[in-house]
């Protein structure tokens, strides 16, 4: 008897949408790849939620993270989990300019003489 794959996007919105200002612009995706053993899940959500997802150092996606991990695992699998919209990239709307990096290196601290 073949074992049920388990509801990994229902998870995920279970753990996730607490977080979210706007539950309902969560988007999640699974794809089962390697004869059902590997699964490959993608989330996406708005850019002003990405704190709130991510969580002080991490956490709380570390903490999601591990809850799928240890689901997977129990069903003999391995899960992936890709993480869009709270990404690296800007907002056309910032008015900034993007920063440039710096031209030359940060130049040694002065040293203190050493006491004999």
């Amino acid at each position: 008897m073949k074992s049920a794959t388990p509801d990994y996007a229902g998870l995920i919105r279970f753990l996730v949408q607490p977080f979210l200002e706007t539950p309902d612009a969560l988007r999640v995706d699974c794809e089962v790849l390697v004869n059902g053993s590997r699964i490959w899940v993608r989330m996406a959500f708005e850019g002003t939620d990405k704190g709130r997802v991510f969580g002080r150092g991490g956490r709380n996606v570390q903490a999601i993270r591990s809850a799928i991990e240890g689901v997977a695992k129990a069903a003999g699998q391995t899960v992936s989990l890709d993480i869009y919209g709270g990404g690296q990239h800007r907002d056309n709307d910032d008015d900034r300019p993007p920063r440039q990096p710096r031209s030359s290196p940060r130049p040694d601290a002065p040293r203190r003489p050493m006491k004999n």
